[in-house]
């Protein structure tokens, strides 16, 4: 098979719709937009959720719960994600994000508790849980809050 004898399957692909290009395309004149109103005009029609003059459903629906705007969204590490870096290593944010062991720091970095840790580590991060604090000392490593 060659490259120019590539096709589509039959049936797969249809002609675009010429609009405005005379009455024999049955698509001419007003080029399928009616007469007249909203829609017809150039730049015409409604914005997103208006549902032509009724309540539209976001005022509809009861709003419930308060949403802090200033909360910080911080990236939860477990203790034990932390075991693939080597003995006596210093554990950032950067270094974390290098490994593949976090995608992004949002508003920073905090260590969390669950599993075991064997390994002497310096980690920095931006808070710690008491439980991940207790096990990252006991393995003789040192917590640094950034």
């Amino acid at each position: 098979m060659k490259l120019h004898e590539l096709a589509p399957t039959p049936g797969s692909t249809k002609t675009r719709k010429r609009k405005g290009r005379g009455p024999g395309t049955g698509n001419g004149k007003t080029a399928g937009r009616g007469h007249k109103g909203l829609l017809a005009r150039s730049g015409g029609g409604v914005r997103p959720g208006f549902e032509g003059g009724q309540m539209p459903l976001a005022r509809r629906l009861p709003k419930r719960g308060f949403v802090n705007k200033f909360a910080k969204q911080y990236t939860a590490v477990n203790v034990n994600a932390l075991e693939v870096f080597d003995d006596g290593s210093v554990v950032d944010a950067e270094a974390m994000l290098s490994r593949g062991i976090i995608s992004k720091v949002q508003d920073g970095v905090k260590i969390l508790g669950n599993g075991d840790l064997t390994k002497k580590l310096t980690v920095k991060a931006t808070g710690f849980s008491e439980a991940a604090r207790r096990k990252i000392e006991a393995a003789g490593g040192k917590t640094e809050e950034v």
